[in-house]
C-alpha cells in the first residue's frame, strides 16, 4: 500500500513537472504574435520614459503604473477607464496612446506585468524585458497561483543540455533571474514558473 502511494505520488510529480513545461511553451506558441508584439512595443516606449505596468485584479481592470526617473519612482493605481490615468500620463510626458495600446494587448493575453532590467556581461550593459502571464489552468486546492514569466533578451543566450539559462558561453553556471532558473524557448527567449507575478 505504501509502495503504491509512493509510485502514485512519483507519477503525479512527473506529470506536474512535464505539464509546466508544456503549459509554458504552449502559452508562448499559442500567443507568440501578441506576446512578441507586447515586448517590442514596450521596448520602444520604455527608453523615453522608463515605466512598468502591472494588473492588480483578476479581471485586468486595475493597472498599477510605476513611473521611474533618475531621482524618483512614482507608483499609481488606476482603473483603466479612469481619466486620472490619461491625466497622469500627459503630466509626466508619457506616450498616452502607446501605453493604452500596450494595456489593451496585455489584457488580451492575460499579461499581468511587464518591466525591464539592466544587467552586465563583461562590464557591458545589457537589458532584458520580463513579462508575466496568468495562465488559465486547473490547480490543486490550497496551492498558490502560478505565473509563467517570459524573459526576452536582446541577444542570443547560452543554455545547458537541460535547457537551463547559463551565465555565458564558457561556463556551466546556471544564471538565476530574481532567484529563478529560466528554461529555453528560443535562443533569446526563456521562461520560468513562479508563484509571484513580479
Amino acid at each position: 500500500m505504501i509502495r503504491l502511494s509512493f509510485i502514485s505520488i512519483s507519477c503525479l510529480l512527473l506529470v506536474a513537472s512535464c505539464s509546466t513545461k508544456i503549459i509554458s511553451t504552449n502559452i508562448y506558441q499559442e500567443q507568440k504574435e501578441n506576446l512578441d508584439n507586447i515586448e517590442r512595443h514596450y521596448e520602444k516606449l520604455n527608453p523615453a520614459n522608463h515605466f512598468s505596468l502591472a494588473f492588480t485584479d483578476t479581471k485586468f481592470n486595475i493597472v498599477s503604473l510605476e513611473m521611474i526617473t533618475d531621482t524618483l519612482t512614482r507608483i499609481y493605481e488606476f482603473n483603466v477607464t479612469e481619466k486620472r490615468l490619461v491625466d497622469s500620463l500627459i503630466k509626466f510626458n508619457y506616450d498616452t496612446a502607446g501605453i493604452y495600446y500596450l494595456i489593451r494587448k496585455m489584457q488580451q493575453s492575460k499579461v499581468t506585468w511587464i518591466n525591464s532590467f539592466d544587467y552586465y556581461v563583461n562590464d557591458l550593459p545589457q537589458q532584458l524585458i520580463i513579462l508575466s502571464i496568468k495562465p488559465v489552468t486547473i490547480r490543486y486546492i490550497f496551492s498558490p497561483p502560478k505565473y509563467v514569466a517570459l524573459a526576452y533578451f536582446r541577444t542570443n543566450q547560452f543554455f545547458d543540455e537541460k535547457g537551463r539559462l547559463l551565465d555565458g558561453r564558457r561556463t556551466k553556471e546556471v544564471r538565476k533571474i530574481k532567484g529563478q532558473v529560466f528554461y529555453k524557448i528560443t535562443d533569446r527567449i526563456c521562461y520560468t514558473i513562479t508563484e509571484k507575478y513580479r
